[in-house]
């Protein structure tokens, strides 16, 4: 057994045995669970990605005369100042007004740290203590009293890979998803990740001193949405100190603007237990490839990975090799533990033993809603047809039946097109009367019986069609929902 206590007085007198999380691995193997706990002190981990879920808290100091900050721009960035009279706090997902996705919170806080001035604009309604209605100014990070980060939700332990089943390129948080699991990502660095190394919390708690973004920062508690194996960190560090090489500031195509944010932690090896759980490999790590060409909150799992299959860069889907990408660098958080394990050495950086422990078991709630209206509460029933019905066949039945929309099935009962009386005139009007085949629309926009209502409507406004065929996951017709179907669940009839 050894404490923190007996690690630091090891690193003041510089005979401190630091090795990096990857190195760790064929120590334990080598030497065993027991040997090894004696043989290292201290693994350091590390972790680059994207990590939404980070910001900055700004004083900007008093200007002559003094404004009560309403509304604050940087770069034309708004941030939140309902804080005090000079304080904001700026979010990296926030964009710009003027640039939208191209610029946001994160490429203001990566300006800052790399030495650039920003435009910060200011409004206000004025007070008699705080006469000042306008400000526009250039600031740069030295001329701010306090900048900092402080990230409700890092160092994620994993994350679900995503593919993408439907018929549309998706484009989303987890990058640009291909069609028909065209591919994967994923992201977390798995085996080397801080939170994996100790998936217990023994050691990192409140108050762990951690690297991050190259500066000496803590955690200050279990960070939003913490779901042990899912865990999260809150963590906080001062952004004079920062280095650009451990942040970045990214956009997702689509989806909109994120900063990968650098943490590296030190793993103090107080037993056997510790470096067991230091020696866990890419092997060990399971988590799941959820499908988001399901547009609900509870997506289905394709199936359940490891990391280091993720890592080989292909996974088997239905007989298929898909092409497996990743979203967090392997090489940068080698970096920063390398880093880390270095600072250690130069006796630069102590370990700290944290004041409070963070939950090992949490259950993470999805958002409490009023009742949620499904298409298959609000759908009519479809009149199929078949690509070999006669187009006058087609025609006799938009009549007789009073629709405007005929969708169609092979033996299976799986949709393969749709027909709309528009086809039919069009048809008529140019002689083509043959089969449904013929004039039928084959790219069909769907929707799932289990979907939010509000999930078709946007479908219909986004493609400007009046009605989707309702299917199952495996394409199989359902139903039909129509703008008719909206119009009276909107008025209550």
């Amino acid at each position: 057994m050894k404490s923190i206590h007996d690690i630091n007085e090891k690193i003041r007198e510089g005979n401190v045995s630091v090795i990096t999380a990857d190195e760790m691995k064929d120590i334990v193997e080598e030497l065993g669970p027991e040997k090894a706990a004696k043989e290292v002190d201290v693994v350091t981990t590390g972790t680059f990605g994207a990590m939404c879920s980070s910001g900055v808290f700004l004083n900007f100091g008093h200007s002559d005369p003094q404004i009560k900050m309403e509304k604050v721009w940087l770069n034309d960035v708004e941030a939140y100042t309902g804080i005090a009279a000079v304080d904001a706090y700026i979010g990296v997902t926030q964009l710009s007004d003027t640039r939208g996705m191209e610029y946001g919170g994160a490429h203001v806080i990566e300006d800052l740290v790399r030495g650039r001035e920003v435009t910060l604009k200011s409004t206000a309604y004025g007070t008699d203590c705080y006469p000042r209605t306008e400000i526009v100014t250039e600031i740069s990070l030295e001329d701010l009293n306090q900048a900092v980060m402080l990230n409700p939700r890092n160092a994620y332990q994993r994350y679900n890979a995503a593919t993408n089943s439907s018929e549309q390129t998706l484009k989303t948080y987890m990058g640009t998803l291909l069609p028909e699991f065209g591919n994967i990502t994923f992201a977390g660095t798995g085996e080397i990740s801080p939170l994996n190394n100790d998936p217990e919390f023994r050691t990192i708690g409140i108050g762990t001193r951690i690297l991050l973004c190259g500066a000496t920062g803590y955690v200050i508690g279990e960070g939003t949405q913490h779901s042990p194996p899912y865990g999260t960190l809150m963590v906080k560090g001062n952004l004079k100190e920062m280095n650009p090489e451990f942040m970045r500031a990214a956009v997702m195509p689509g989806y909109g603007v994120t900063l990968f944010v650098g943490i590296g932690i030190p793993i103090p090896i107080l037993d056997d237990k510790m470096a067991k759980f230091a020696a866990v490999r890419d092997e060990e790590i399971e988590t799941k490839i959820i499908d988001f060409g399901v547009p609900r909150r509870d997506k289905p799992v394709v199936k359940k990975v490891t990391y280091a299959e993720l890592r080989s860069g292909k996974v088997e889907i239905n007989g298929d090799e898909v092409r497996v990408s990743p979203l967090s660098s392997y090489y940068v958080s080698g970096k920063i533990a390398a880093e880390l394990r270095d600072r250690i050495l130069n006796e630069s950086f102590f370990l700290t033993l944290p004041v409070e422990r963070i939950p090992a078991k949490e259950t993470f709630k999805p958002m409490k809603q009023t009742t949620i209206r499904v298409v298959k509460n609000v759908m009519s029933p479809a009149i199929p047809i078949t690509p070999d019905t006669d187009v006058d066949e087609a025609s006799r039945l938009i009549i007789k039946k009073g629709v405007n929309h005929l969708p169609v099935i092979d033996e299976e009962k799986v949709l393969i097109g749709i027909v709309t009386s528009w086809d039919i005139a069009k048809a008529v009007a140019t002689g083509k009367i043959g089969k449904v085949k013929d004039i039928m629309t084959r790219k069909v926009i769907t929707v799932l019986s289990d979907d939010p209502v509000v999930v078709a409507a946007r479908k219909m406004e986004k493609y400007d069609i009046s009605a989707l065929p309702v299917t199952d996951t495996k394409k199989h017709l359902i139903g039909l929902i129509t703008t008719e179907d909206l119009s009276k669940l909107l008025s209550g009839g």
